[in-house]
């Protein structure tokens, strides 16, 4: 596991360093109680903060406050303080501050290790419940939800000047193939078509037959690029069916962030632009910057 190690002792940082690493751990080590909390902040591979309830220049028990927020943000972390003064009230005051457990400093090697094993446990599980949470059973992407919360904050790092693009497809006549060959049929379409679409950015299931994308840091014409690829893989695709394969195609809408947009008037702005696709033939990419203006003046 990754584990950010906090304590103000260098001495103290080297014994435990010294116990974790040959089990296979991979330690960064701070002095800085604020120096460990941004890099635990940045770094979402770290799955367990331990950290002395004597750190500056935020405390111990500050830096589990702010720790667990980011685990509560749907992440999984386990929390370990540590002090070389263990009595009741310590004790309290990390559990009531957000830590899963406490330990006396320095730690020995067993009772370490033993902690260490709980928290693989537990952050697994976490990361399942969180994956099962936030999944699309069928096809395996983001589902709805998700999808807005990934994108929002892509959107919120982007900033109001970045470059971003957004795609709406939605598989066509979808209700005929249902009604044709089946659900059964119908639902490895689906499959089929999410494997494709999936393959770059932030890619979710909205509902029924359609799928969103949003590419951070991509500009229009880059996610216009993209989505004729995904057309044409879409359009190229069998799926196996009684009768005979199956050929799907996809219609496309795409839009782009401006300054002072928001991701639903972005994503509004896609969904035009793929009625238009729609209604214009379907198995196209229309463009709300261009396609869909010239389609609008004609």
């Amino acid at each position: 596991m990754h584990i950010a190690l906090v304590d103000s002792s260098r001495v103290v940082l080297k014994i435990i360093t010294d116990q974790l690493e040959p089990r296979g751990h991979t330690v960064s080590t701070f002095t800085d109680s604020a120096a460990a909390l941004a890099y635990v902040t940045e770094t979402a591979s770290v799955r367990v903060l331990i950290t002395s309830l004597e750190v500056r220049p935020i405390s111990g028990l500050e830096l589990c406050w702010s720790a667990r927020l980011l685990a509560d943000a749907k992440r999984p972390l386990y929390i370990i303080t540590m002090s070389s003064a263990q009595n009741a009230r310590n004790l309290a005051e990390a559990l009531d501050s957000g830590a899963d457990d406490f330990i006396e400093k320095p730690p020995g090697a067993e009772s370490l290790h033993a902690r260490l094993r709980a928290a693989e446990r537990l952050t697994s599980m976490q990361e399942e419940l969180i994956r099962l949470a936030e999944t699309d059973p069928l096809t395996g992407l983001l589902n709805r939800r998700a999808f807005f919360a990934r994108a929002q904050a892509a959107a919120d790092k982007v900033g109001p000047h970045g470059r971003m693009s957004a795609i709406l497809a939605d598989i066509d006549h979808f209700k005929r193939i249902n009604d044709t060959h089946g659900h059964d049929v119908g639902d490895t379409v689906l499959q089929a078509a999410a494997k494709i679409l999936g393959s770059e950015g932030i890619v979710g299931r909205l509902g029924g037959e359609e799928f969103a994308i949003v590419l951070p840091h991509k500009s229009l014409e880059e996610g216009e690029a993209h989505a004729r690829r995904l057309r044409v893989l879409a359009a190229d695709l069998r799926v196996r069916a009684a009768r005979a394969p199956v050929r799907m195609t996809c219609s496309f809408g795409v839009s782009d962030w401006s300054e002072g947009a928001t991701l639903e008037g972005m994503l509004k702005r896609a969904d035009i632009a793929l009625y238009e696709a729609k209604s214009s033939g379907r198995d196209r990419v229309v463009s709300a910057a261009t396609d869909l203006i010239l389609a609008r003046a004609g």
